[in-house]
């Protein structure tokens, strides 16, 4: 069908809460994968991404910090990693995101995991939640170990869009019928991929370009229990937008655009 839609969700802070550089931290750890000293690093970097969002600034680390963790390993014992904090990622996933994945599915459209994070791992998560799959970030493997090289695009900010369009073009979504959800100004590339962007629990940078841009936005799962409705809806002409509002609007009052 020429309308055919999708609905994609940005992992960290969106489908789940917080982020899963530490549950994936933990287990390379006990695999020997990282030392303390990383370890500290990357808990520091998660508090701040939890207390502060993805500035959208950070591609040459996240992927220098990605091939560098997995060069010369195993793709047998990157799978084990996935499988061992596969019950963690499970035990984060909103209860709100799950519901907004059903909602998607009942209206006939394909939901999918977008990350930068392994693609095993993520396609394993999806499967788990009944999605229909995930785009996650490739290293190249030669002889059954990964090396320092990625295998198509890394799927972050830009590689995001890119990953989308490829997929839409072979799925034969249309762009304009497609859903996409992130928290972060990071994934504006993302959002701005597909007819109807929304953004979820948004850092300060995307809050300011979803109220200038008439995007919905919706806050889940906040101990301040709040909800905020930006923009028009009528500009998204959504039943599905408008089921995201009531989701979030359901955890508190509704707050005026400034």
């Amino acid at each position: 069908m020429a309308d055919r839609g999708a609905a994609f969700f940005d992992l960290d802070r969106t489908l789940i809460t917080g982020a899963s550089v530490m549950p994936f931290a933990l287990e390379a750890y006990r695999a020997g994968l990282v030392k303390n000293r990383e370890i500290a690093r990357w808990a520091i970097s998660a508090l701040s991404f939890k207390l502060l969002g993805d500035r959208g600034d950070a591609t040459d680390q996240a992927r220098s910090d990605f091939l560098g963790k997995i060069a010369g390993v195993s793709v047998e014992q990157i799978q084990e990693i996935g499988r061992e904090m596969l019950p963690t990622l499970v035990n984060k996933v909103r209860p709100e995101s799950k519901r907004l994945v059903k909602m998607h599915h009942e209206a006939g459209r394909d939901t999918w995991i977008v990350s930068a994070s392994p693609h095993g791992i993520v396609e394993a998560l999806a499967e788990v939640l009944g999605m229909t799959g995930a785009i996650g970030t490739r290293g190249k493997i030669v002889n059954g170990f990964y090396t320092d090289e990625l295998d198509g695009p890394f799927v972050y900010g830009q590689g995001k869009a890119e990953a989308i369009r490829s997929l839409a073009a072979e799925r034969g979504y249309h762009l304009e019928a497609c859903y996409a959800y992130s928290d972060s100004v990071s994934d504006l590339p993302m959002l701005e991929t597909v007819g109807h962007p929304v953004a979820v629990n948004p850092d300060g940078a995307l809050e300011q370009v979803a109220y200038e841009r008439t995007w919905p936005i919706v806050i889940f799962a906040r101990k301040t229990k709040r909800a905020v409705a930006a923009g028009s809806f009528a500009s998204a002409a959504s039943a599905t937008v408008a089921a995201a509002y009531l989701l979030g609007r359901r955890h508190g009052k509704v707050a005026r655009p400034r």
